[in-house]
């Protein structure tokens, strides 16, 4: 699997956990969970577009 695509589908593993462990953090009324959440959310983005850029660049 080249890197770009490997960046974009963790980054995208990561979107859909952090968006989970938020939703869990608001409904259980933790916010240390969902600060968590939006934290490793934030952190996919970024990885999904680095992968994205790979792609162009030809990496």
């Amino acid at each position: 699997m080249k890197s770009s695509t490997r960046d974009e589908a963790e980054g995208k593993l990561h979107k859909v956990k952090g968006k989970i462990k938020e939703i869990a953090g608001k409904v259980s009324m933790n916010p240390d969970l969902e600060a968590e959440g939006k934290e490793e959310s934030g952190a996919g983005k970024v990885q999904e577009k680095i992968g994205e850029i790979k792609k162009v660049v030809g990496k």
